[in-house]
C-alpha cells in the first residue's frame, strides 16, 4: 500500500505533483491545519503531515497521530510543532533549512533602506495629497558602519549585500572565527564594541536562553546615539518597550521589524511612533523561497516514506535503517559529548578534534561527527541538526578532524570529543556500555564513570577535604535536590571534578552561594537532551 501524506497548509501545485510522481498518496488539504479538531480527527490516517506555518502540531495531533511517521516543515522553523512529543512517539520532524536564505537576507536589506529614507512615511504621505520634501530627510547607506550580531547563513549574506553598498560591516558572533571574519571581509568585534560604533544594527540570530532580549535597555543604551536597528530574525531578540522609549527621545533613529515577541503583532510598544517600519514576518514570503521550500520537503518527505533515507531531521540522524539500529546509542552519546562541550565553552571554536577508538571506529563516522558537531553548535543555534550543523562549521571557519584506531584500551570502544579555542583545548571521551546507555568515561582528562542525566551540574576544584559537604549543604539550603553525583581527580590533592545530577536546572542564586564558599574554579549548569 502507498504511503499516505496530508498537506494541511498551502504548498505549491508542484510539490504536491511531486508526491504523486514519486507514487506517494497524497491529500491536499490546505486549510485543515487551522482547524485544529479536524486535524486530530483525521491525523492518524497519514503516514506523513507535510505544513507551513499555519499548521500547529501539538502533543493532542502527535497522540492522535497512530500511523504517523515523517513531519516535514516547509521553511526553517519548528516552534510550531512539539519535537518533544514527537521524538517520544518516534516520529521524525524535518525542515528545510537553507530554502530561504537569501530573500529573507534581502528583506533585512530592504528594510534598512526604508528605515533610512523614511520611505514608508513618506509613501502615505504623498499618497494622502502631501508634497512634504523637507520633512523625510534621510541618511545615505554608503559610509556607514553595519553592525551584524549573528554571521551565520543569513548574516553572512547581509555582510556580502552591505559589503556592495560600500558600508563598514563590523559582527558580532561567539562562533566567528577569525579566518572566517578576514575571508567575509567583516572586522570581528564583541558586543559592547558593535553597540558604540554602529550607525545600523541588523539582528540574524536564532532566539535561545542567551540571545533572548540581547539588545536589553542597558545594551540600547550603549548604543550610539542615531542608530537606526533592523530585526528580521526572530521576535524577543530586542527589549520593544526600552526601543520605543529610546526612539521616542530621539537616542534610536529609526528602526525597521519584520518579526515581534507577540506574534500576530495586532499591538506593539512600536505601532504607530514615526520612523518605525513594520512589516507582518514576511522574511520568507518571495514566490521563490517558498516554491524552494516546499519543493525540498515534498522531495525529502517522500525519500524517507519510499526509502527510509533521513534528511534534514531535527531529531533522529542521518543514517540508513540498517545503520541507525547499531548506531542509535553511538549517535546519542555523540550529541551529548558535543552537547557538553559546546556548554562549557563560550570562545570562538578554532577545531574540534574526533576520535574513534575499537567497535565504534568501523561505523558510519560521517553521520557520528555530524551528532558530535551538531551537539556543540546547538548551544548558539537550537534549530540546527545533523545536516547544517557541519555547514555551519565549514562556514565559519571551523576545522573538524577525524582520527580512529583499533582498540586500545579497557573499552570496547569510545568517542573522544577535543574542541580547540584561542584560549585553550578542551575534551571528553564517552562509551556505550552493554545496557546501551551513554556514559562520559573522561573529562579533562580525568577518568569517571558518569552516567547523562537531563539536567547535571559540573563542578572543579582542587582535591581537598569539605567539598562534597559544601555542595550537598549548598544545594540542600537552596532548595535543590540532589539525585546522585559522581567525583573524580587527577591525583591525590590535585584537580578535582564533580557532576551532579538534580531534578530541575539549578537556580543561579545556588550557583553564586555555591561560588560564594571559594572552593570552586569552575561552576557550570548543564542540561542533555536524553529522551
Amino acid at each position: 500500500m502507498a504511503p499516505k501524506v496530508l498537506i494541511s497548509d498551502k504548498l505549491s501545485e508542484a510539490a504536491v505533483q511531486i508526491f504523486r510522481d514519486r507514487g506517494i498518496d497524497v491529500d491536499f488539504q490546505p486549510d485543515v491545519g487551522k482547524d485544529k479538531e479536524k486535524l486530530a480527527e483525521i491525523i492518524g490516517n497519514y503516514d506523513g503531515l507535510a505544513i507551513r506555518s499555519a499548521t500547529r502540531v501539538t502533543q493532542k495531533i502527535i497522540d492522535a497521530a497512530d500511523n504517523l511517521k515523517v513531519i516535514g516543515r516547509a521553511g526553517i522553523g519548528t516552534d510550531n510543532i512539539d519535537k518533544d512529543a514527537a521524538s517520544q512517539k518516534g516520529i521524525i520532524v524535518m525542515n528545510t533549512p537553507f530554502g530561504n536564505m537569501i530573500t529573507t537576507a534581502e528583506h533585512a536589506i530592504a528594510m534598512m533602506f526604508a528605515v533610512a529614507r523614511q520611505i514608508p512615511e513618506a509613501s502615505a504621505s504623498t499618497h494622502a495629497g502631501k508634497w512634504e520634501k523637507s520633512k523625510f530627510m534621510g541618511v545615505e547607506l554608503t559610509g556607514k558602519t553595519l553592525g551584524v550580531i549573528g554571521a551565520g547563513n543569513i548574516g553572512g549574506i547581509v555582510c556580502d549585500r552591505a559589503r556592495g553598498l560600500d558600508m563598514k560591516v563590523i559582527a558580532y558572533d561567539p562562533f566567528l572565527g577569525q579566518e572566517k571574519a578576514d575571508k567575509m571581509q567583516v572586522e570581528k568585534v564583541d558586543l559592547d564594541a558593535l553597540l558604540a560604533r554602529a550607525d545600523f544594527i541588523t539582528l540574524h540570530v536564532p532566539f535561545t536562553d542567551q540571545t533572548a532580549n540581547i539588545l536589553s535597555r542597558e545594551a540600547l543604551a550603549k548604543t550610539k546615539k542615531g542608530v537606526r536597528i533592523i530585526n528580521c530574525a526572530r521576535g524577543g531578540l530586542v527589549d520593544e518597550e526600552a526601543l520605543a522609549d529610546a526612539l521616542k527621545s530621539g537616542h534610536v533613529a529609526g528602526a525597521a521589524f519584520d518579526v515581534f515577541a507577540k506574534e500576530p503583532a495586532t499591538e506593539n510598544p512600536l505601532f504607530g511612533l514615526p520612523n518605525v517600519v513594520c512589516t507582518p514576518h514576511l522574511g520568507a514570503a518571495t514566490s521563490e523561497a517558498q516554491e524552494n521550500v516546499a519543493l525540498q520537503v515534498a522531495e525529502q518527505m517522500s525519500d524517507y516514506l519510499l526509502t527510509g533515507a533521513v534528511s534534514n531531521a531535527l531529531n533522529m540522524p542521518s543514517v540508513t535503517a540498517e545503520e541507525a539500529k547499531i548506531m542509535g546509542p553511538w549517535v546519542k552519546l555523540a550529541g551529548h559529548l558535543g552537547a557538553f562541550i559546546g556548554q562549557m565553552t563560550d570562545e570562538p571554536i578554532r577545531a574540534i578534534n574526533i576520535l574513534y577508538d575499537g567497535v565504534v571506529a568501523t561505523m558510519n563516522l560521517e553521520a557520528l561527527n555530524c551528532g558530535v558537531i551538531a551537539g556543540i553548535m546547538k548551544k548558539a543555534n537550537p534549530d540546527v541538526n545533523m545536516v547544517s550543523a557541519p555547514v555551519i562549521a565549514q562556514e565559519r571557519g571551523i576545522r573538524v578532524s577525524t582520527t580512529n584506531q583499533g582498540k586500545s584500551g579497557a573499552f570496547d570502544g569510545y568517542i573522544k570529543v577535543t574542541v580547540v579555542t584561542a584560549e585553550r583545548e578542551r575534551s571528553v571521551a564517552g562509551t556505550v556500555f552493554s545496557d546501551g546507555k551513554p556514559r562520559f568515561i573522561q573529562i579533562k582528562g580525568i577518568n569517571i564513570d558518569a552516567e547523562i542525566g537531563a539536567h547535571m551540574l559540573y563542578t572543579t576544584n582542587e582535591d581537598v577535604p569539605g567539598i562534597i559537604g559544601a555542595l550537598g549543604h549548598t544545594m540542600g539550603s537552596n532548595g535543590v535536590n540532589i539525585a546522585n553525583f559522581t567525583l573524580g581527580r587527577s591525583a591525590a590533592g590535585g584537580e578535582a571534578i564533580a557532576l551532579l545530577y538534580v531534578d530541575e536546572p539549578v537556580p543561579a542564586g545556588a550557583r553564586a552561594k555555591l561560588a560564594e564558599t571559594g572552593l570552586f574554579k569552575q561552576i557550570k549548569p548543564l542540561q542533555f537532551d536524553v529522551v
